[in-house]
């Protein structure tokens, strides 16, 4: 089963919130559904994304201003490789991270937001944006024990959970506690897209 167009869903949060299992848990929900869903993420499985991903792991950043062109390039392609020929296939598009994490992160280096958003004039407007929502702390302790990328200290999860949660007061995301249990998170995440799918 399909709906009537295609339905472009996107996860937003710090790292450690909990976004590649909620993802998967409302993917594999709403195939049982009989809907086609895609999953899919950003950094992509691209060329440019498996660059900034690598570096990334390496402990590595581009200046933030950079990272903004690199990201928004990645970002086309992506779109036009898997976002819009899924949609086109009246298929459910679920993305992990998408412009808002731009916004959140880079902006959090300090580049200019409305910058950020002219690169970025092309990607076309989800349906659904959720921002999963966690403490810098609560993130930290979830990602304890594993190697830590570029962007997973302390301060610049802080600065970029302020951006997100200014987003949420501005009306670009929803927001989810995901303080909370995986279980309570996606039934409250299942319940907001299937609204959405039958508005």
């Amino acid at each position: 089963m399909t709906p009537q167009r295609g339905f472009f869903i996107v996860l937003e949060g710090i790292d450690g919130c909990g976004k590649s299992t909620q993802g998967r848990l409302l993917a594999e929900r709403l195939r049982g559904l009989g809907y086609e869903v895609v999953e899919t993420c950003e950094p992509s499985d691209g060329p440019i994304g498996r660059l900034l991903r690598e570096r990334g792991e390496e402990g590595f950043r581009f200046p933030p201003q950079v990272e903004a062109l690199l990201y928004a390039a990645d970002r086309l392609h992506h779109v036009e490789e898997i976002v819009k020929p899924a949609l086109r296939a009246g298929f459910i598009v679920v993305s992990e991270r998408y412009l808002h994490s731009s916004i959140a992160y880079q902006g959090a280096g300090g580049v200019d937001i409305d910058w950020i958003r002219t690169l970025n004039r092309h990607a076309p407007k989800p349906d659904l944006v959720v921002l999963l929502d966690v403490k810098p702390d609560t993130a930290l302790d979830r990602l304890r024990g594993r190697r830590l990328t570029a962007y997973e200290d302390y301060e610049t999860q802080r600065r970029v959970r302020e951006i997100y949660l200014r987003l949420v007061e501005a009306g670009e995301l929803i927001r989810v506690d995901a303080e909370r249990s995986v279980e309570e998170v996606h039934e409250e995440l299942f319940k907001l897209v299937v609204e959405c799918i039958r508005r």
